[in-house]
């Protein structure tokens, strides 16, 4: 009977039970309220991106490529997350299959860590437009960006699939609660019966060299981007190259702030109210800022919004 028990405690949990943010029934909606209004905010804006990118031949060029990947990971990245914990508010009920928490880690990660991949390739982009000015079309040519842009997809994926193995090679045999409203690796290593410290050093080995050389490369970039900026002799010529950096500078310090508080922030600062926080500002915000602050930075995606309907009428004629 003992050895019965001991099988049927380390058996695999057939789902978890996702963390909500209330548990009183007026706060739950006003969640879902808000969750679907930054939802369709993220979903319009990034939408509105693509589209505009995508029809005006004057934004076909690597920048606006990569920007368009861009909004397609924060369309994927929000979609992974935001929908089910709405419905976990609206139905007060927070189970998920295990399968579909395995493939929300496993998206999640692809696409929080394809927009890493993906900046870095974009700080690229500014220190050849701006460092080397005479050689960017050359150098930065269209199979080169399909190139780029296919290595931090197929990257992200292959990065996925080693995180997700590692974490689901555990065991979980007592709580099935994960303390998040979405499937956390951390969270899911704290609910493990097994030993996580070869787990949890083979991550962080892993996301350490990763992350290493992303950061590593995008302030090298900006460096030279910098050095190369303040050379320029004109005001209006260091304010136009920097301004085409803006955008980029700043989704890139929005997502690494995040990012840091989320996982970097000292053990005295972490509850479950807060560790609920610091997820919604790292998997929520990027998306639903990104356009905006493309948006408010860019004329020209400015101009190319405001074009949309009557290009889509020519489309239709």
């Amino acid at each position: 009977m003992t050895e019965m028990r001991e099988m049927a405690n380390q058996s695999t949990p057939t789902e978890f039970l996702l963390m909500g943010f209330s548990e009183t029934r007026d706060l739950q909606i006003l969640h879902s309220a808000m969750f679907l209004f930054i939802y369709l905010t993220a979903l319009v804006g990034n939408s509105l991106i693509i589209t505009a990118v995508a029809l005006d031949h004057h934004l076909h060029s690597p920048m606006y490529f990569f920007l368009i990947n861009l909004s397609l990971f924060d369309v994927c990245s929000i979609s992974t997350t935001v929908p089910k914990s709405i419905v976990i508010s609206l139905t007060n009920n927070n189970m998920i299959s295990f399968a579909g928490c395995v493939t929300q880690v496993f998206l999640v990660v692809t696409f929080v860590g394809g927009e890493l991949a993906l900046l870095t390739v974009m700080a690229y982009d500014r220190y050849v437009a701006i460092c080397r000015p005479l050689q960017y079309t050359l150098i930065m040519n269209q199979d080169a960006c399909i190139q780029l842009a296919a290595a931090c997809w197929i990257g992200s994926l292959i990065h996925a699939v080693l995180e997700t193995s590692f974490t689901f090679i555990l065991n979980f045999c007592g709580t099935n609660m994960i303390g998040q409203y979405f499937c956390d690796i951390p969270q899911l290593q704290k609910i493990s019966c097994s030993d996580t410290k070869v787990n949890q050093i083979l991550i962080l080995v892993l996301g350490f060299f990763l992350d290493s050389f992303f950061f590593t490369f995008i302030f090298t970039s900006y460096g030279y981007i910098f050095s190369a900026v303040l050379r320029i002799p004109s005001v209006q010529g260091r304010y136009k190259a920097f301004s085409t950096c803006t955008p980029h500078l700043t989704i890139f310090s929005l997502f690494i702030i995040t990012a840091v508080f989320s996982y970097m922030r000292p053990k005295a600062l972490s509850s479950p109210t807060v560790d609920l926080v610091s997820a919604v500002l790292y998997t929520v915000l990027p998306p639903v800022f990104n356009p905006i602050i493309y948006s408010l930075r860019n004329k020209d995606i400015q101009l190319a919004v405001w074009k949309i309907p009557r290009k889509l009428k020519q489309l239709v004629a």
